[in-house]
């Protein structure tokens, strides 16, 4: 992609023109799973996803052998990679489960089928949301959220804790993956101050 005209430069700041992978890194590195046709776990990493609403997630994802499942069982399961999953994470990003059927045991992980949806819940990630496909076309998958459950290790006074779960997050710019958890304000408090 490429301006018709030259850029201006943004008095004290460096341009990087439209084509820079950093549009809104960092990106959560969610994990999809899903069965495939012989009923064998399937799990892939998808850095283009967030929540929709209260009860929905949004991907943003290519045709493959994770989008075939979907379509055929009308559901998925969602987790996030997080700092003691990051090498398993990172390859179920890298090989497709059309390569490599048994990619999930390959990475030394396993699955329970999800007791709400049909699709697995990998155990070895801490924090799943098993969902049913609301729509998928051009690219987007929407997903109603039917459950979420976290493992107890996680949760601090009922309530997950990012700073036990330590989620990982795609950050383009480096090509790296960065942990979070760390709080450094207060959401609905801190911006008080400035309001009459």
């Amino acid at each position: 992609m490429s301006t018709s005209t030259p850029l201006k430069e943004v008095a004290g700041r460096k341009n990087f023109g439209p084509d820079h992978a950093l549009v809104t890194t960092p990106q959560p590195c969610v994990m999809i799973a899903t069965w495939d046709v012989d009923h064998k776990p399937d799990v892939m990493m998808a850095a283009w996803a967030g929540q929709y609403d209260y009860k929905q997630i949004v991907v943003s994802m290519s045709k493959h052998k994770t989008t075939e499942n979907l379509e055929k069982t009308g559901a998925f399961t969602v987790s996030f990679a997080d700092i003691n999953t990051v090498a398993q994470s990172d390859y179920f990003g890298l090989v497709s489960g059309a390569k490599v059927p048994d990619k999930v045991a390959k990475a030394g992980f396993t699955v329970t089928p999800s007791p709400n949806v049909d699709a697995p819940i990998i155990n070895e990630y801490p924090l799943t949301l098993e969902c049913k496909v609301i729509s998928w076309s051009d690219g987007i998958l929407v997903g109603e959220v039917v459950n979420m459950s976290a493992e107890d290790s996680i949760l601090t006074e009922g309530k997950v804790d990012l700073a036990k779960l330590q989620p990982i997050v795609f950050d383009a710019s480096s090509m790296c993956y960065r942990a979070i958890g760390e709080i450094v304000g207060k959401a609905w408090g801190d911006g008080k101050k400035f309001v009459d």
